[in-house]
Order: structure tokens, then C-alpha cells, then sequence
């Protein structure tokens, strides 16, 4: 399988003259940043795009009612289905809002049009509920708006059975091993670590907010938290400060981002346009995790060059690889400090990169 090839960090670094930071390149990519406020550091991937029509996203497909999200009554599998004519893109950690209970999709994919019925892999994150709530649609899901804010829930999900768990490396910022193992690869071992971690979530908030997030419709809904009026007014100052910074070039095809001095994950698309339609939200997701983590402490911000070798290192792993359908895979690498997470559809185009701190 074709992989980014990511060479020696580059000897020197070039001025980011809009910020006032660095930028670092090797292989494929330039990192530049940071850009910071508070406690959460973005780092912004520039590379080239790819050709062609940029797909629709599953929120918009949703919207549009090109795609249907279909219960199935298992809580660890649902069936997507692209009823439209246009190629949509699903990211893995998207939380689809409705059915018997809230879920988030572990896996990416790119939708042909007319896919038919798609079977995709899936995690609750609204422990107890299993009837229709209010007047949603218990045999659908409606929405995918926010992205899972917590790279512990990401880990959970996605980390290879036997990966060790997290340490941190002070000088650059990136986490190194430890001896203990996360989750296993049962199902429901993983599912049990995701219900832990959308309780620690809304706890933090509601901590550092000083009021409490869960919602009376659903008290362990991490979708109805995220909708929280007073976490909406705490993310506008950071949305303020970072959001334009990735929507001046039109190289930007994803971002790194640090919280409390801590390299914690990186998106990258094969296009701008992709990008762009993803921003607003994963943006939104980091800093909820920054929110959470306000009263953590802190380290230094890292560099760029450190954000390119949190990138460089997560490749360097031994792969493993799963056919997710019939034109998509997914390939993993664990690195000694970081996962990476390939997926490529048809003749080996590139769908996503999603890169995780131990």
C-alpha cells in the first residue's frame, strides 16, 4: 500500500510571517504554528490536493437526505446508505445523533453513489438509553455535527490490542510508552472504556464551566452535552482566535493540535476542499478537549518540528491492514509514541489520515 514518505526533519525553519511562528518541512507536508490560545496549540498541514469533485460531507449528505444512517439493533454496528448521486465522506469519530442511542462511528469511509446498504462499525456513547427520544426517529439517526472530543475515546475505539499506554517526553511533547496495555480487541471491553471516557468528558466540563453539561433529555448523551449553551459561549473566544487561522490558504489539507503543551492528534485530507468543510467542527471538537483540560496544568508548547515528527514517528510502526468494504481499506501503523490510522478507497486514493498520541 502506497504510504506518505515523511524524511529527515528539514535543518532550518521558515518564518510564518502572519503569526509570528515556524514552519517545518519533510516529505509530503509543511507544518506551520503554532497558533494558540489558551491552553490548546493548532498546527496547520499544507500539501497538495488531490484532483476531482470534493465529496460531500455525512452531515451534509444527512441534511440533504442523500444519505440514511439505519439502526440495526446491535449497538456495535450500523448501515450507512448513499442514496444519492454524489461521493460523501465519513469520518471516523463522528457522532451520529438519533436511532435507539447516540453513536460514534469508529471507522472512515468514502461513500459511492448509490452504495446501497454499508455495514459500519460503531460505538454507543449514550449509555442506557434504547427506545426512541422524544420525537427522533428510532430507526434513524438525523445528524452528524461534532466529532468525539477525547483522544482517550478515539484510543479506546481504534488502538491496537496490545499498544502501551501513555507518558509524555517533556523536551517534545509527544507521549512515549508504558508497560500496561489499553482495551483489549473485544468489543465490549472497548465499549465499556468509551461509556468511561463520555463520563469523564462531560465531568470536565462541567467542572471547568462550574455548571452541569448533561442534558435532561438524555443525562448520558455526549451529543446533548456538546450542545450545552454555556460550553457554546466558552468555546467562542477560542473559535475567535484559531478558526481563521486555517482558512487563509488554499494549501491547508489538515492540522496538528497540542492541549496544555501536549501533542494529542492530527487530521489530514486529501484535499483543501475536504479540509475546509471538516474545520469548523473538528476545531470545535479540540476545543472541548482544551475546555476539559483547563485546570490540568501545562508544558511548554511544542514547535513545528515537533508536530512534523509527531507525524513522522506515528508511521513508523508495523502495519497492519483490514478491508473495511469491498473498495476501502484501512491500514494501521504503531509507532512507539503514536498511532496512524490510512484509510484509501479505490485504486489506493487517499480518504483520510488520522494520527493519535499514545
Amino acid at each position: 500500500m502506497h504510504r506518505r514518505s515523511l524524511l529527515a526533519l528539514a535543518a532550518s525553519s521558515l518564518a510564518f510571517l502572519t503569526y509570528g511562528a515556524t514552519a517545518s518541512q519533510a516529505g509530503d507536508y509543511r507544518v506551520t504554528g503554532p497558533v494558540a490560545h489558551e491552553n490548546l496549540a493548532i498546527y496547520l498541514v499544507h500539501g497538495a490536493s488531490a484532483a476531482g469533485a470534493v465529496p460531500l460531507t455525512l452531515d451534509e449528505a444527512l441534511a440533504k437526505n442523500a444519505v440514511k444512517v439505519h439502526e440495526t439493533g446491535s449497538v456495535n454496528e450500523l448501515q450507512i446508505e448513499n442514496l444519492g448521486t454524489d461521493e460523501v465522506f465519513v469520518q471516523s469519530g463522528s457522532i451520529v445523533k438519533g436511532g435507539q442511542q447516540d453513536r460514534v462511528l469508529s471507522v472512515s469511509l468514502m461513500l459511492p453513489p448509490k452504495s446501497g446498504r454499508i455495514q459500519i462499525a460503531s460505538f454507543c456513547v449514550e449509555q442506557g438509553r434504547w427506545s426512541a427520544r422524544g420525537k427522533e426517529d428510532v430507526k434513524t439517526f438525523a445528524t452528524a455535527s461534532a466529532v468525539v472530543p477525547s483522544r482517550e475515546a478515539k484510543l479506546a475505539m481504534k488502538a491496537p490490542a496490545q499498544a502501551a499506554t501513555p507518558d509524555t517526553d517533556a523536551v517534545s511533547g509527544i507521549r512515549g510508552p508504558r508497560t500496561k496495555a489499553y482495551t483489549g480487541s473485544d468489543t465490549s471491553s472497548r465499549q465499556q472504556e468509551v461509556w468511561k471516557t463520555v463520563r469523564s468528558v462531560q465531568d470536565k466540563l462541567s467542572s471547568n464551566l462550574a455548571a452541569p453539561v448533561a442534558a435532561a433529555a438524555s443525562q448520558s448523551s455526549l451529543q446533548l452535552a456538546l450542545e450545552n449553551e454555556k460550553l457554546k459561549d466558552a468555546q467562542a473566544t477560542y473559535l475567535a482566535a484559531l478558526q481563521g487561522s486555517a482558512e487563509k490558504d488554499g494549501d491547508v489539507v489538515g492540522y496538528v493540535f497540542a492541549v496544555n503543551g501536549k501533542l494529542n492528534s492530527a487530521e489530514i485530507y486529501p484535499s483543501n476542499g475536504l479540509f475546509r468543510k471538516m474545520w469548523p467542527k473538528l476545531l470545535q471538537a479540540s476545543i472541548t478537549e482544551a475546555i476539559g483540560a483547563r485546570d490540568s496544568g501545562g508544558d511548554a508548547t511544542p514547535t513545528s518540528e515537533a508536530a512534523l515528527a509527531f507525524l513522522d514517528e506515528a508511521t513508523k510502526g508495523a502495519a497492519s491492514e483490514k478491508q473495511l468494504t469491498a473498495n476501502v481499506k484501512l491500514e494501521t501503523r504503531a509507532g512507539d509514541k503514536a498511532f496512524s490510522f490510512e484509510t484509501r478507497g479505490a485504486e489506493g486514493a487517499l480518504v483520510h489520515r488520522s494520527y493519535l498520541a499514545k
